[in-house]
């Protein structure tokens, strides 16, 4: 049966969560969400796998003018990369290419206060991580947070998406050590077009999945 769409993000992530049983209840994983679309793909993968949840901060480089394409992106713990390809192709000047990158990791530092109370980054070393987007599109967001993983020492990366280009997925194949896509539709012109509700996630929304209430006890 051809994929079409999901619903939201809710339903994109109990598909994931399905291509990832392999991973539920594992002692030495982690999910880690990349704000904010994948956050709530991530709940919904680490409620049905049973497995903690963080986030990890990576923000995309987008082309100025033209924000939507992305020409690399920043991450935690210091990570850039720049796709001097694209970068060369649109003979972007390098004072613009400086100013956006010191434009997102002033974003960075503002999520992490945020939605981490800027507690350092969770410690990964023996763990198996499983990343979250809400997909894959050029992947040079997941590329930045595959890099900066290696250099926080995990044991083991694994790219987890609900839907994804092939050539994407097939790039990060090369970097991290597993690549999960649920659905690789052709031809592939953005994530937006697999979802049927893909409306932007707020801070609060993150905020509330991260910090749920407390349930008072009678």
């Amino acid at each position: 049966m051809m994929f079409r769409f999901f619903q939201d993000r809710v339903e994109a992530g109990h598909s994931l969560a399905k291509a990832l049983s392999a991973y539920a209840g594992k002692g030495d994983a982690l999910i880690l969400a990349l704000p904010r679309g994948g956050v709530p793909v991530a709940e919904a993968v680490a409620k049905s796998l049973s497995l903690p949840m963080d986030v990890w901060l990576v923000r995309k480089l987008g082309v100025p003018g033209h924000e939507e394409l992305a020409m690399g992106a920043v991450s935690m713990g210091g990570i850039c990369h720049v796709d001097r390809n694209i970068v060369a192709s649109l003979d972007i000047p390098d004072i613009l290419v400086q100013e956006t990158i010191t434009s997102e990791r002033a974003e960075l530092e503002r999520r992490n206060k945020l939605y981490r109370h800027n507690k350092p980054a969770p410690s990964l070393a023996e763990k198996t991580v499983i990343v979250v987007d809400d997909g894959l599109a050029t992947g040079s967001t997941m590329h930045a947070a595959v890099l900066s993983l290696r250099e926080a020492h995990a044991r083991r990366i694994v790219v987890a998406v609900p839907v994804g280009s092939a050539y994407a997925c097939d790039l990060l194949k090369d970097i991290a050590d597993e690549v999960v896509c649920a659905h690789m539709p052709e031809p592939f012109f953005g994530v937006g077009q697999w979802y049927k509700d893909f409306s932007q996630v707020s801070d609060d929304e993150v905020l509330e999945i991260l910090n749920p209430p407390q349930k008072v006890r009678a």
